[in-house]
């Protein structure tokens, strides 16, 4: 083979092979499209699990809300501010000094 001809041939070689190697970096479907995929499943896996968890607190809930007066009336006192009859109630009102007060004051003369 002429040099010529070889330089030619070895060109056109290595146009093919840009040409075929570009869809798999830079196309539809490419390796930086596939590992941004998996970060965004690995993310999305995370939050199904989180929400996951939160039904099954939910369930549980809605089972011992369904069965059990324990839990109305657990909620019935913390949301509502219930009292049972024959319960006393003690309301406590803790008190903080306002700002600034009992620093640094020069001593009165």
């Amino acid at each position: 083979m002429e040099p010529r001809r070889a330089k030619i041939f070895y060109y056109g070689l290595l146009a093919l092979v840009i040409l075929l190697q570009y869809p798999l970096w830079f196309g539809p479907g490419s390796v930086v499209n596939v590992l941004k995929l998996r970060k965004e499943i690995s993310g999305q896996q995370a939050e199904n699990a989180r929400l996951a968890e939160r039904n099954r607190a939910l369930a549980a809930e809605v089972i011992d809300l369904k069965h059990g007066y324990a839990a109305i009336e657990e909620r019935a006192r913390s949301e509502l501010g219930m009292v049972k009859q024959g319960e006393t109630f003690y309301h406590v009102i803790e008190t903080t000094p306002p700002a600034g007060a009992g620093k640094d004051r020069a001593p009165s003369r």
